[in-house]
């Protein structure tokens, strides 16, 4: 028996995590450089910091493989390069993979319930966001068939501008949103939300936002 968060304990851990990224490494800069001139694991391991916090946490993974994670979700555990070529799906690594955490019995008994892809300087509707989109996608889209234990996938983003941006962040979010959209539907089974988008203004520095873009099964 497990007690794994709810996903909305999940997802205000995520925007929680970025943001604390985001007051450490100002801190850190003396208010020098923007979170997105900063490392993405430093989002990363602040993210994972506040899922730890969660009562009940899951376990974290940090750069867990497709394999690895397709190895501890899929009910037939030695599907998982079938599943990945069916699928089309490279070799590759999400940021945060959320486990069961149990007594384990032996090193094969892990179960995945969920990914975080996670990007640092979002400003633009690009190709690379839209493909990670469509990983995630791929990763949740099974059939009764190759029955999986990942619940829901998460991209989670940090965005900010200088002053004299002259196409702001309210104008930039709603069209990276809308492209998201436009993969997930594609794929039926699917279905997706948006959680916080809220813009920050710093009066002659710019601005910053954070989001969690999420992909469930309907």
């Amino acid at each position: 028996m497990t007690n794994f968060p709810t996903q909305t304990a999940i997802v205000n851990a995520v925007l929680k995590g970025i943001k604390e990224a985001k007051n450490n490494f100002l801190f850190w800069t003396n208010n020098r450089l923007y979170l997105s001139h900063g490392p993405q694991k430093m989002i990363t391991i602040h993210i994972a910091q506040e899922i730890a916090k969660i009562k009940n946490a899951p376990e974290i993974f940090i750069d867990a493989t497709i394999e690895d994670i397709l190895r501890c979700s899929l009910e037939d555990r030695g599907a998982f390069r079938e599943y990945m070529q069916k699928n089309s799906i490279p070799q590759g690594i999400f940021s945060i993979t959320l486990d069961d955490r149990i007594e384990h019995k032996n090193d094969n008994d892990s179960t995945s319930r969920a990914i975080i892809s996670i990007k640092n300087g979002i400003r633009n509707v690009k190709s690379e966001y839209t493909y990670e989109i469509e990983r995630i996608c791929k990763m949740l889209n099974t059939s009764k068939k190759d029955n999986s234990s990942l619940n829901y996938g998460i991209l989670a983003f940090y965005s900010d501008l200088s002053y004299t941006a002259r196409k702001k962040l309210n104008a930039r979010i709603p069209l990276i949103i809308n492209s998201f959209n436009e993969v997930v539907r594609k794929f039926p089974n699917l279905k997706s939300k948006f959680a916080n988008g809220e813009i920050h203004q710093i009066k002659s520095i710019g601005e910053w936002s954070i989001g969690a873009y999420i992909i469930e099964r309907v």
